[in-house]
């Protein structure tokens, strides 16, 4: 994943008067830590850094460059969003170095069809990582296509992007595929949901 290189102003109002008032100029408060360094209270342009994270998701790596010309890799770690209006309200940055190797959650995406007459159960939408700060793979693929009934993909059996590792238990299910039910299974149902209605007067 390619970085973003996006600008990052100081920021001298704290609190929530402080980001309100930035929000109103069309920036995101945020914080910049990691590496022993001290917390940085920085903006940075909404619209900008937005668009990253619908091209880019969660992950998306950010060169943040400063008014003075320095640069700073950095990966989003939590984001706080506006439940009504559907906006980025706040930021925590950290700091990360080129070949440095960082653990973080990675979309799952499941390829194919499976074998007709299955149910197919995501397990985890997410798989845990760690990987080069500036390598990081947007996503993980998982084939079922043809998967019978009982097969059981676990995270060990996923094909990694090169130079990841995994960051969770190898047995940890992902997919499950089972059988699904027929309309035989489901009438079977009908007279023991039957048995226990009330008899009418």
């Amino acid at each position: 994943m390619s970085e973003v290189r996006i600008s990052a102003e100081p920021r001298t109002e704290f609190g929530k008067g402080g980001a309100r008032r930035t929000r109103r100029a069309g920036k995101i408060p945020a914080v910049l830590y990691g590496h022993g360094e001290a917390p940085k209270h920085i903006a940075l342009p909404a619209l900008e850094f937005a668009a990253a994270i619908r091209r880019g998701g969660i992950n998306q790596l950010f060169s943040l460059e400063g008014a003075d010309g320095t640069k700073t890799l950095a990966l989003p770690k939590a984001l706080q969003r506006d439940p009504i209006k559907d906006t980025i309200d706040h930021v925590d940055l950290l700091i990360v170095k080129q070949g440095e190797k960082v653990t973080v959650e990675v979309p799952v995406h499941v390829t194919g069809t499976a074998a007709s007459g299955t149910l197919v159960s995501i397990e985890h939408t997410t798989l845990t990582l760690s990987a080069e700060a500036t390598h990081l793979p947007d996503s993980v693929e998982v084939s079922i296509e043809g998967a019978e009934a009982g097969t059981h993909i676990t995270a060990g059996q996923i094909t990694l992007p090169k130079g990841a590792e995994l960051g969770i238990d190898a047995d940890a299910l992902i997919v499950n595929v089972t059988a699904s039910p027929t309309a035989a299974d489901l009438e079977g149902e009908a007279p023991a949901e039957a048995a226990e209605a009330p008899a009418e007067a």
